[in-house]
């Protein structure tokens, strides 16, 4: 049976306190899993500085050059697991073993994870605009003339990981050239790809003190989350909600991402029905990036049938189908309970399922010995409907009607507003809009990353912040 062990400080550590990794259709144990307990996670960060020291004695290129070779290592190497070797088809069937997310889609995330790593400087790139990232070995430079000096925030990043899409560990991996070391805590079902990302960056040089793993239960993550002095942490709403006024998290919660379409572009919408349905169905609707709403001022309902009718073709499939486009759920109970809740929605009547009119069965469905929420779009007829505000782990989109005028006040918050206009004053709106994070103006679908930009919240300013800097003329700094 595999031991993924605990990392401290890069250093393998296996306890007696484990906990078990199930296969989400068997129940049998994939993998036994060292558990961290508060007081380990409190000892070890009183090293935290000493450790960042180690990281920062290396240049931002050599940092870069580590990612590129990790890059390489996690794609294709044969990788420490606990006592054993990983090879990546091995990492693939573990992962999809675990989580329920077919294999083709853990290869498409692997594939978002080795880009990362690969184009680390371009990423870097985005993240501070530019900047020359050599003033980070020498703690200032100076450009156009101004003197800039950056502070760091933090000893150490934590990052409390979610279970749901393994594509999200992009978002952590910019610390390392950044120089601020990483302390990670697994979530439950997927240890795996934090694990091997860990071991490929050990592989490829990277100081074993910048990097902590510490699978945990809630007490360890609240540790995590108390002691770091920046962190990121991934939940559902009840999980990040104490969080959200701790300016030291940066929360990456519910996305509500919607596509909008425009009054002078509504009369072609056929035209973006595809990027409507590949919006709420790519990953498997796995990721708060993943559209859940669909706003437009008119045809409502002719739009919801034309998506639904494609939404209606996906079907559940084996998790080593290549052609497999959603994920089984792993808790048989969670699944029917979430199909519930929408039933219970839409029986007061302003709301309509429409895949389920054309596909003629239920969302809920049993196959492959496991459970599945096949791709749902919903019609809403007015916008205080419940179902116009909700995201579920799986493909479900609401079509909604509204002015455009009121669009903007009405939708809520939206971590990706795909909007499909070229109405100047419209497209103001939208860059003035508050409740509006990543903005795609055209027909791009919500999905769809350049690494370059921020992510809810640049990291670069999450873990660094402008100092003032004056240098004597008589002085020589390097």
């Amino acid at each position: 049976m595999t031991h993924i062990p605990i990392l401290r400080a890069g250093k393998p550590y296996y306890s007696l306190s484990t906990a078990r990794v199930p296969h989400f259709q068997t129940g049998e144990a994939v993998a036994h899993v060292s558990q961290a307990n508060r007081g380990i996670i409190a000892k070890d960060f009183m090293q935290a500085r000493r450790n960042q020291h180690i990281l920062q004695a290396l240049s931002v290129d050599a940092l870069l050059a580590i990612c590129q070779k990790a890059a390489d290592l996690y794609e294709k190497a044969d990788l420490p697991l606990g006592e054993a070797m990983q090879s990546p088809e091995a990492y693939i069937h573990s992962l999809s073993s675990t989580t329920g997310m077919p294999e083709s889609l853990c290869r498409k995330n692997m594939a978002k994870i080795t880009l990362v790593l690969r184009e680390m400087r371009a990423v870097l790139g985005g993240l501070t605009r530019d900047l020359d990232l050599g003033l980070l070995d020498s703690g200032w430079s100076r450009t156009n003339g101004a003197t800039l000096s950056f502070a760091s925030q933090a000893n150490v990043l934590g990052a409390i990981l979610p279970s749901n899409s393994p594509g999200v560990h992009g978002l952590w991996l910019p610390a390392v050239p950044l120089k601020v070391p990483l302390v990670l805590r697994p979530g439950s079902q997927e240890p795996w790809t934090p694990y091997r990302i860990a071991q490929a960056l050990l592989r490829a040089g990277l100081p074993p003190e910048a990097l902590s793993f510490y699978p945990s239960d809630y007490s360890g993550a609240t540790e995590i989350l108390l002691r770091s002095g920046r962190s990121m942490l991934f939940g559902d709403q009840k999980t990040v909600q104490p969080w959200r006024h701790d300016h030291r998290v940066q929360i990456h919660g519910p996305g509500w991402s919607k596509v909008i379409i425009g009054t002078d572009k509504i009369n072609d919408w056929e035209q973006y029905i595809d990027v409507i349905v590949t919006s709420a169905v790519a990953n498997g609707g796995r990721s708060c990036l993943n559209a859940s709403g669909l706003w437009v001022p008119k045809y409502g309902r002719e739009i919801a049938e034309a998506v639904a009718k494609q939404m209606a073709q996906i079907e559940a499939r084996a998790m080593d189908d290549p052609h497999a486009e959603i994920a089984a759920f792993a808790n048989y109970q969670f699944a029917r309970m979430v199909s519930d809740s929408i039933d219970a929605q839409l029986a007061g009547g302003s709301a309509l399922d429409v895949t389920e009119k054309i596909r003629g069965s239920s969302r809920f469905v049993e196959a492959f010995d496991t459970a599945f929420l096949l791709p749902t779009t919903v019609f809403c007829k007015n916008t205080g409907h419940s179902l116009a505000q909700s995201e579920y782990l799986f493909p479900f989109i609401s079509v909604v009607e509204a002015p455009q005028q009121d669009m903007l006040a009405e939708m809520g918050n939206t971590l990706v507003a795909t909007a499909i206009t070229e109405d100047a004053d419209f497209i103001r709106d939208l860059f003035a809009a508050p409740n509006v994070d990543r903005l795609n103006i055209g027909p791009i679908p919500t999905m769809h990353i350049s690494w370059d930009q921020p992510h809810e919240g640049n990291l670069f300013e999450h873990l660094y912040r402008q100092r003032s800097l004056q240098i004597s003329k008589e002085y020589t700094v390097a």
